[in-house]
């Protein structure tokens, strides 16, 4: 959910940022630039799907269906008067809204404030990518911060409705870092956490495992071995805690070999989401600064993974992140863009459906209409 580069363009017309990427040492692809290079005609969009909510900017989607109903529980995108920068400082978010619906299609409710930054005891600011999960009478929302010492961890805040309010617990989840949780709990019960991000999302800082506030802003800075990944762990039962230590979400193309830091149309940036459909897992994730919403598959829920291909083309605004889920027998897919604001902090929350094909693979979505 990190944009780093400085622009006031909606990175619709993101061929300058790709530019800009190249400049910092990443690579240009020309693929990439052709996908977000569309507004050059100076035409309109049109748009695939309408947000979902107009009364405030959301981010982040991340949905899930409890008895029969679909809850959202995204990030709330605010205008603090931040001006642009490359530890993005303009997401300043303060609070969590959770949506409702009955229906795809159907009225979309806002819950209201379900937890605030000021009743976490830990906290300092920017409430970023949240995810949601529920057992045992109790619904669990996991939500990145930055601490006192300004470095991202991740919290557990717990009600008795799929709305809140929730009551943070007083410290961050012991041995948890960066951004970007995501909570899969598997047809045996056992649940898991995938998370982290790199660039501002600070997993760069933690190689070395402990938090290096001077350490690379962007990667692993080693363009030839294998990029920094998403972390996963097993879940306690209770919930709360980490049930082990975490440990790499290893991504390998389809001859077996790991993807690269250079490799930026395929490798994990940040907003990592875990399904599975016939038996298989789909880990999916965004490539951050090329803009796509990727996909791989593998048999175990802690991997290893391979890389399969893009499911989702960029979409207007410099972040991709997402949510897949099942509902009434079909698949649908969450995500955000910038129609609303034409600004990449002020994002809105759309969904669209998702279509599994007979070979397992996931069919590409193209958020505009040509």
């Amino acid at each position: 959910m990190y944009r780093q580069f400085k622009s006031t363009l909606p990175a619709f017309i993101a061929l300058a940022a790709l530019i800009s990427t190249a400049g910092c040492g990443g690579n240009t692809s020309k693929t990439a630039a052709a996908d977000t290079a569309k507004a050059d005609s100076g035409k309109k969009p049109k748009y695939l799907s309408e947000p979902l909510i107009k009364s405030i900017y959301t981010a982040d989607p991340s949905a899930h269906v409890f008895n029969g109903k679909i809850y959202i529980y995204p990030s709330h995108d605010i205008d603090a008067g931040i001006a642009d920068n490359d530890n993005g400082d303009e997401y300043a978010m303060r609070d969590y809204h959770v949506l409702s619906m009955d229906s795809i299609g159907g009225k979309v409710t806002d819950n209201g404030v379900a937890l605030d930054v000021k009743d976490v005891p830990w906290a300092s600011k920017q409430m970023w990518a949240p995810d949601a999960d529920f057992k045992n009478g109790t619904y669990f929302l996991y939500f990145p911060v930055r601490n006192k010492e300004d470095a991202f961890q991740i919290g557990v805040a717990t009600s008795k409705s799929p709305v809140g309010p929730f009551r943070a617990q007083p410290e961050p989840i012991k041995g948890s870092f960066s951004i970007d949780p995501a909570v899969f709990t598997d047809t045996d019960g056992q649940a898991y956490m995938y998370f982290g991000g790199i660039w501002g999302g600070q997993l760069q800082k933690w190689i070395s495992g402990k938090y290096d506030p001077n350490g690379s802003k962007t990667d692993n800075g080693q363009p030839n071995a294998p990029a920094l990944s998403c972390k996963v762990v097993k879940l306690s039962s209770d919930m709360m805690h980490f049930d082990g230590k975490p440990q790499d979400v290893q991504l390998v193309d389809k001859n077996g070999v790991e993807l690269s830091t250079k490799d930026h149309d395929r490798r994990f940036f940040e907003g990592s989401f875990m399904h599975k459909f016939n038996g298989k897992y789909y880990f999916t994730y965004s490539t951050g600064d090329t803009h796509y919403l990727c996909y791989a598959i593998g048999d175990k829920p802690m991997g290893k993974f391979v890389y399969q291909g893009v499911f989702l083309k960029p979409v207007q605004g410099w972040t991709t992140h997402h949510s897949i889920i099942e509902f009434n027998k079909k698949w649908y897919l969450f995500y955000h863009d910038t129609e609303l604001s034409n600004r990449n902090h002020l994002r809105n929350v759309k969904v669209t459906e998702l279509t599994h094909n007979a070979d397992g693979s996931i069919a590409l979505i193209d958020p505009f209409v040509h």
